[in-house]
């Protein structure tokens, strides 16, 4: 069956007349390769693809509400079940915009802490996109590699704050508790060993040929796109953008190390492959200098009793696994607070994909799908 003239595909060829008939295909709210509780509503022509609507919301919380019904303390939880495989990141950034607010002093021990474990969070939560990206594409080994190596740091999670995946380590003003020697050991030890296992991944996985063919050229979203949706994150940087807000809004103490910004021009699904596995080099690093530096101390600032913001409006942005979060929190000087505003990445990220894959085959949008990397209750919050 040939795909309507209307449609420009992937190929780039001339297509015919619209077709008489066509049909309509759900991608979940049930399915593997939606990657959580997402429809998307194909209408299809044969194998190509002349529409894809996202719908979305099966399981929205109303965090933002829940946000303004509670103290900044009780509210403090939510943020790591936003996008539970970056929930150090979600977290940093409400304490970020709390403390700017309350202009609290957090110690400097504790900043080098919230970097470290920052990093590892980005790796971990890399680790999972990549290997459930691999196996929409079908490839289940690299996801049992994945796992075992998120394992790891779950295990130097765990051992500081008590949990596996949804966090409350961060403190307005620092941090629940100091680390260990066994973590500082068990995170130095880390690097090194993460470093011999993406030797390992490039040779399994990013320089095989069924990998490439899959993914090259596949799913176009370039800079303009990106503007027009305002996609941020490995995606932005996949179609040639170096922005990251490490660097373009500089926050902590990130201005104290040297690292890159990983990006690639193609656009395509392949460049954000890259930049995500170049992405995980560049976080082993800024923790090895971290690692190096980091002083002694204490771990926890003064905080008041009753913890109020002065009337006004504040926001603080941090450069998640998935892209831009940023928190606006308007006070009208109450221990609660007025607005909360949650500027999450996936759903910016999300976008694009309804114009990227028209008159694409099903195959290879899914393929681009899985390159968005989206945790679906970071779109339902």
């Amino acid at each position: 069956m040939i795909p309507p003239k209307e449609i420009t595909y992937a190929g780039g060829g001339v297509l015919s007349a619209p077709p008489e008939e066509s049909f309509v295909l759900n991608l979940g709210p049930q399915h593997p390769a939606a990657h959580g509780v997402l429809r998307i509503k194909m209408t299809m022509d044969g194998e190509w693809i002349t529409r894809a609507e996202p719908v979305i919301g099966y399981i929205h919380r109303m965090h933002e509400k829940m946000g303004e019904n509670r103290t900044y303390a009780k509210f403090l939880p939510n943020t790591s079940r936003i996008d539970y495989l970056a929930a150090m990141h979600y977290t940093h950034a409400f304490v970020g915009a709390v403390e700017r607010g309350a202009r609290i002093e957090v110690p400097l021990r504790a900043e080098y802490i919230r970097v470290i474990t920052s990093e590892l969070q980005r790796i971990a939560s890399h680790l999972v996109g990549w290997g459930a990206w691999i196996m929409d594409l079908g490839g289940l080994t690299p996801i049992l590699y994945a796992f075992d190596d998120r394992e790891r740091i779950l295990d130097l999670m765990e051992h500081i704050c008590g949990a596996r995946l949804t966090y409350c380590y961060y403190r307005f003003g620092g941090l629940c508790n100091d680390v260990d020697d066994y973590f500082l050991q068990g995170a130095r030890d880390f690097v090194p060993y993460m470093r011999g296992r993406l030797k390992m991944y490039r040779a399994l996985v990013t320089d095989n040929i069924i990998l490439r063919k899959r993914l090259e050229g596949i799913g176009i979203i370039d800079a303009e796109m990106c503007r027009r949706y305002g996609v941020t994150g490995p995606v932005l940087r996949g179609a040639g953008v170096p922005y990251d807000v490490r660097r373009a809004e500089p926050y902590s103490i990130y201005p104290r190390f040297e690292f890159a910004i990983p990006h690639y021009p193609a656009g395509d699904s392949m460049a954000r492959y890259l930049v995500r596995m170049d992405e995980m080099e560049q976080s082993l690093r800024i923790i090895e200098q971290a690692l190096d530096q980091i002083p002694a101390g204490p771990v926890m600032g003064k905080v008041p009793r009753v913890l109020k913001l002065p009337a006004g409006d504040y926001c603080y942005a941090v450069e998640a696994g998935r892209g831009r979060f940023m928190v606006r929190i308007v006070s009208d000087g109450k221990d609660t607070p007025y607005r909360v505003k949650l500027r999450t990445p996936c759903f910016a990220n999300l976008s694009p994909f309804e114009e990227a894959s028209k008159g694409m085959i099903l195959p290879d949008a899914l393929a681009m799908l899985g390159s968005l990397d989206l945790v679906i209750p970071d779109i339902d919050r």
